[in-house]
């Protein structure tokens, strides 16, 4: 994926971010900014609404939040860190918070509740290891990982020792649960439509 940061060697704040005037989107890891160009395809926009529409039913009546991309979610190394001072912004496919303190007009500052990617092949790579060791590094409860063409969801739980635990792979008819917000589950028919007579995807 392009990064602008290694082309300039430099490294961006959330302040530079906030000021660039081009209508791409872009990501900042540790002050290097990668380009989110070009849109995702359809069948990636598809699986979203997919995730997201009994997502945002469940939380109906809870003080938990969805929201879907574009939106910042600012990940300082401190909490009372300055925009100038904030290296790391990401725009995750779906992003779940319940803690109201962390919002503002500009989207989140602060470690979501529940961080979902859905892989397409530009951005396989960065989602599946610089995002995922991103996400550990700044706390983040839980990480679901979509591979539709797998037809996989790949989910990652904070252990005792501040890391994620091993992968729990859903596959064929599993059930995706949730162990951020209680009570979350999404059935795995429901996102891919295969029946036990299609047979199951092969697990990772």
């Amino acid at each position: 994926m392009p990064t602008l940061a290694q082309d300039r060697r430099e490294r961006f704040s959330y302040d530079d971010y906030s000021n660039w005037t081009d209508e791409r989107r872009w990501e900042l890891i540790d002050g290097v900014a990668y380009d989110m160009s070009p849109a995702p395809s359809r069948l990636h926009q598809e699986m979203l609404l997919k995730i997201v529409r009994p997502i945002a039913d469940f939380l109906d009546d809870t003080p938990c939040e969805a929201y879907v991309a574009p939106f910042d979610v600012r990940l300082p190394e401190d909490p009372e860190a300055s925009d100038k001072e904030t290296f790391t912004v990401v725009q995750p496919d779906i992003v779940v918070v319940c803690d109201k303190s962390k919002l503002d007009e500009r989207g989140c500052k602060g470690p979501p509740d529940l961080v979902i990617e859905i892989l397409s092949p530009a951005t396989a790579a960065k989602d599946m290891k610089d995002k995922r060791d991103l996400y550990e590094k700044h706390g983040i409860g839980e990480y679901w990982l979509v591979h539709p063409t797998d037809k996989t969801v790949m989910v990652y739980r904070m252990g005792t020792e501040n890391e994620y635990d091993k992968a729990i792979i859903c596959a064929g008819e599993d059930i995706v649960e949730s162990g951020a917000i209680e009570g979350l589950k999404i059935g795995m028919t429901d996102l891919f439509g295969f029946s036990a007579e299609e047979g199951s995807p092969s697990k990772l």
